[in-house]
């Protein structure tokens, strides 16, 4: 079966399917991954086949509405922010997946963020579509939306809040979604929900977040899925030396966040771990940290995950779905320095599972608040206890296994 996995984003939206598609192919697929040009390197050197999105996810997250979306954080003025960042590039998108789609499909999977766009251009070419999303966006009484932040409304309150950012969400997509089927000559519908035989999977761990029992029965959480291993990467000899010069270090990376002072943030990082008394790597990230390396501090680029974690003292981190996972899989304690939409609410659950202190919010990050942080994740056995002991639970589960299920039922027609 040829296979098509579509997803836009940034790095973190990309790369656990990677490992996915690796997974695929062993099972017997074709599989092809439709997404940013940014990330065709990483694809390719997982053996799948690269098919092209436009937009340049790191140039909008710079660009003014980027910045807006930044000092919105989470919440309804986030969620705002997000529609008018997204509105300008969907039609692109959808016309992206759409040609991906038309080099030779037989199933369509897509994420949050190409699901509307993706069962429009799946209806055209007449195949079947599997969800699969990296965060639980589907209105539940059990916990409020991902993206308005870690507090609860009550499960009342979260139930409705859930519905209202479903809806506002979908806005996003109407205009883009009428474009595209008139484009292929589809009847002019807007946005409709995923058919009842569509299924929804979720790549986190019921570990970190349980299934809602509230949820329809077509969505379920199936686990991680790990990016795909990097045989021939091999570490620096600078990053050995300082690994093997001192006490493990504490990690401090900022992922796919777009910051508008670099030089700030890393100095505030610095300030923390002389404070703090702790050995630091820096990675420069989109956020663009960098320091002059010392016996202290090292500066590092992209680095892989699983190889890296295990052998710091601490992860601090901006609290991205793909981060995340990374810190609970490598049983390192982790402190999360959320900043925007979803981050709050993996902060909490970090918090929830014993493995970090709390959170120390980007909009309020200080040399004392993140040192404090750092001494208690430190000093205190429980988050590393805490944290081998989560790790050994999703090294027990396969989250590939149930989309290798969902295939072959949909392989089967079934």
């Amino acid at each position: 079966m040829r296979i098509l996995i579509a997803t836009a984003g940034s790095r973190g939206d990309v790369a656990p399917f990677t490992g996915l598609g690796v997974r695929l192919r062993a099972a017997g697929h074709q599989v092809a991954v439709a997404t940013h040009t940014a990330f065709a390197d990483s694809v390719r050197a997982a053996g799948l086949e690269f098919r092209a999105l436009p937009v340049d996810p790191r140039a909008e997250l710079a660009s003014e509405q980027g910045r807006r979306l930044l000092k919105a954080g989470s919440g309804p003025g986030a969620v705002l922010q997000l529609l008018r960042l997204g509105r300008k590039f969907m039609p692109a998108l959808g016309d992206g997946i759409a040609e991906a789609v038309a080099l030779g499909t037989d199933l369509l999977l897509t994420t949050s963020t190409t699901s509307a766009l993706g069962q429009v251009a799946a209806e055209a070419a007449d195949v079947p579509t599997i969800g699969l999303f990296l965060q639980p966006i589907a209105p539940t009484r059990e916990f409020a939306p991902a993206v308005t932040g870690a507090r609860s409304l009550s499960r009342p309150g979260n139930l409705l809040a859930g519905h209202a950012v479903q809806a506002a969400t979908d806005q996003l997509f109407v205009p883009a979604v009428r474009g595209l089927r008139r484009r292929l000559g589809l009847p002019p519908l807007g946005i409709a929900r995923p058919r009842r035989n569509h299924p929804v999977l979720h790549g986190f761990s019921p570990t970190v977040v349980p299934r809602p029992p509230d949820w329809h029965p077509r969505l379920d959480v199936a686990g991680y899925w790990w990016p795909a291993a990097q045989p021939d990467w091999q570490p620096p000899a600078r990053l050995l030396d300082f690994l093997a010069a001192g006490p493990p270090p504490v990690f401090v990376g900022f992922g796919s966040l777009v910051v508008p002072d670099p030089e700030r943030l890393t100095a505030t990082v610095l300030a923390a771990a002389r404070s703090a008394r702790v050995r630091l790597l820096l990675q420069t990230g989109w956020s663009g940290l960098a320091a002059e390396d010392s016996d202290t501090v090292l500066t590092i680029g992209d680095t892989p995950h699983d190889w890296l974690f295990p052998r710091t003292a601490a992860v601090v981190h901006h609290a991205g779905a793909g981060t995340t996972a990374a810190a609970l899989r490598s049983g390192t304690p982790t402190v999360p320095v959320p900043a925007q939409l979803d981050a709050p609410f993996w902060s909490a659950r970090l918090a929830a599972l014993g493995v970090s202190p709390g959170p120390v919010p980007l909009r309020s990050l200080t040399p004392d608040r993140l040192a404090a942080a750092l001494r208690r994740t430190l000093d205190t056995p429980h988050h590393r206890a805490r944290a081998r002991a989560v790790a050994a639970a999703l090294a027990a589960e396969d989250g590939a296994a149930k989309v290798l299920a969902a295939v072959e039922r949909a392989a089967a027609g079934s």
